[in-house]
């Protein structure tokens, strides 16, 4: 299969309109699969009323098809389409939050895809925050399925290269306008509790999110293992690179100090840093994902960053852990799912 490409490079005036847009459009109401950037990563988008559009995204992605997927909308009247009904406390998080990376989990309506919910009463939706990722979905005038275009376990893609490298031969297109800014995914937020409940943490936290709504629970798949995950994307490993990932809950010196043994084991080693503590290891490769000081550029530095050590033959990783509030509760999570929870605390 030969992957179109469509490049969009003035994103201030991309429209539902723009050729590029409506010919990946047309693709989608065929049934068929288009990656396409949001503000979070690059998505593969199908039409969420079709079971054949649907089974397209399991097969290239090498998904499980009990992992349900987020649909993707670009107006909230699109709501309707979907969802049966929602209180009204959900409109002060639409208000605030979308377009952005926020899902919700909400009583489903007939019509959709059975596969795309993974069979279950539920949907996950969101509006996301990229001027071609609503475009196309305008265009298409379909709600639109889309997990993240790579291939499953692999880290989530923040650029069109990750897509490539994942998927190229395997779907017929790809919108490309560049590099996405967030690079975690959406916060998932399960709206059918009394007490909403986060699934899935991301950019936007539970202090924002308990600022608008009131209380909000941690789901408690996120607090223990052995609990069954409710969301899309928390039941299987994912991000995982190549060499197995080890995060170490200690200090640079500590840090240091395995790197040196695994050295001695004539182990070739990698180690994901930040650039305040990147001069003070002496692994065979060194990768800096963001600031410390700032943990929104570790998120959006990430995926990429786990992709990174991919590019050498390498034996043994190990993480930095950073602290798991804010925005640093999204990275954890997905740096534990990338190290299949491996993780080492200095005592």
């Amino acid at each position: 299969m030969k992957t179109k490409h469509w490049i969009v490079d003035n994103l201030e005036h991309v429209t539902k309109n723009s050729p590029q847009i409506v010919q990946a459009a047309e693709l989608l109401k065929k049934n068929e699969l288009v990656a396409f950037p949001t503000e979070t990563v690059y998505g593969l988008g199908a039409n969420a009323k079709s079971d054949e559009a649907v089974a397209k995204i399991y097969s290239a992605k090498g998904r499980p098809s009990d992992n349900p997927l987020i649909i993707h909308i670009a107006k909230k009247e699109q709501l309707t389409e979907i969802v049966d009904s929602y209180p009204d406390w959900i409109d002060p998080l639409i208000d605030r939050f979308w377009p952005g990376p926020l899902t919700l989990v909400l009583p489903k309506k007939e019509g959709l895809s059975n596969l795309a919910t993974a069979g279950l009463s539920t949907v996950a939706v969101r509006m996301p925050d990229h001027p071609a990722a609503l475009a196309l979905i305008e265009a298409a005038n379909l709600p639109i399925a889309a997990p993240s275009a790579n291939l499953s376990g692999k880290p989530s893609p923040t650029s069109v290269k990750h897509v490539m490298d994942d998927l190229e031969g395997r779907i017929p297109g790809i919108v490309d306008a560049g590099p996405t800014g967030l690079g975690v995914e959406s916060t998932v937020l399960d709206c059918t509790e009394d007490i909403p409940v986060i699934l899935r943490p991301g950019s936007v936290t539970k202090q924002q999110l308990e600022e608008v709504i009131g209380s909000v629970r941690i789901d408690a798949a996120l607090l223990n293992q052995e609990e069954l995950p409710k969301a899309p994307g928390m039941k299987y490993t994912h991000y995982a690179p190549d060499a197995p990932l080890t995060i170490v809950d200690g200090s640079k010196e500590f840090i240091e100090q395995l790197i040196q043994k695994e050295k001695e084991k004539e182990k070739k080693v990698g180690v994901l840093t930040t650039e305040e503590n990147s001069r003070f290891y002496s692994a065979d490769k060194i990768v800096v994902c963001g600031k410390r000081s700032d943990l929104r550029t570790v998120a959006s530095a990430l995926y990429d960053s786990l992709r990174k050590f991919n590019e050498e033959q390498l034996d043994v990783l190990f993480s930095e852990a950073f602290p798991a509030e804010g925005v640093g509760q999204a990275i954890m999570n997905r740096l534990l799912k990338a190290a299949s929870h491996r993780i080492i605390k200095e005592r």
